[in-house]
């Protein structure tokens, strides 16, 4: 099938999908308010097969060791298949599935597959990593730029987390844990209990995005949007959390943003 734009309804919710430029939604509209950050760049993107940033943009996996593009130098970031286009597996009035081999520079070979199931009150994410040739460390994520206001107040995050990955000054963590400090983030925090943040547009919507994956990286540095990103390992996890596909075991990963009006 072709990799055009999606669009997918139901109730008052639409979403737009977009394949050719690099698996993102690039639009999330209820009641008529777009809630994602328009743009290319924008909307929310998987990140696939790492999240956030490598350490100088290199990891080992056994004995070898692997260089990827310093596209955020000194180091890598957000994976590389936000980069390539997907392709459209199949489709219904309010779903989607669209596929996406990883190739160089990837050094493995592998599929990466994306479900996204939209409900009058929910938009639901599913990604799996999967392999039918060399077992390989892989991350999964996705990358949602919110619009910080929605012509009104600007949002409110609210969350309580375990700890927080003290970030170093190179903007990765240092390995050290410490408890929540108050923002402006750009800092992962670890949810045991899986990730749960409410994003609230006073007067507007209340936007609740969960996920059994117990890490989350929270950014509202920009002016424009704020990003909320669940995640199954932290920032240069690769090198320090690698979580494994295999022949036998893909990796996966869900994320679902539940929306209520005020």
């Amino acid at each position: 099938m072709s990799n055009e734009d999606i669009t997918l309804t139901a109730g008052d919710a639409e979403v737009t999908v977009r394949p050719g430029d690099g698996g993102r939604i690039g639009g999330l509209r209820v009641g008529g308010l777009e809630l994602l950050r328009q743009g290319e760049r924008f909307g929310c993107f998987p990140m696939v097969p790492w999240c956030g940033r490598i350490r100088d943009g290199r990891f080992r996996d056994g004995a070898a060791v692997h260089q990827m593009p310093l596209n955020s130098p000194p180091h890598a970031i957000h994976g590389t298949a936000r980069d390539g286009a997907w392709t459209t597996a199949r489709t219904t009035r309010s779903e989607a599935v669209l596929t996406y081999d990883l190739v160089d520079p990837w050094p493995y070979a592998g599929r990466v597959t994306q479900v996204v199931a939209l409900s009058g009150e929910a938009l639901t994410l599913t990604m799996s990593v999967e392999t039918y040739d060399s077992s390989f460390p892989a991350q999964i994520g996705w990358h949602p730029w919110f619009n910080r206001t929605l012509g009104g107040e600007g949002v409110r995050l609210d969350f309580s987390a375990a700890w927080q990955e003290e970030r170093g000054a190179d903007h990765l963590p240092t390995g050290r844990r410490t408890d929540p400090a108050p923002g402006p983030w750009d800092d992962c925090f670890g949810m045991p209990g899986g990730v749960d943040v409410t994003l609230t547009w006073p007067g507007r919507l209340e936007l609740r995005v969960t996920s059994p994956e117990e890490w989350v990286v929270v950014y509202d540095e920009q002016d424009a949007a704020v990003c909320v990103e669940p995640q199954t390992g932290p920032p240069n996890g690769l090198n320090t959390l690698p979580r494994l596909v295999t022949p036998l075991e893909p990796l996966e990963a869900t994320t679902t943003w539940a929306w209520r009006r005020p």
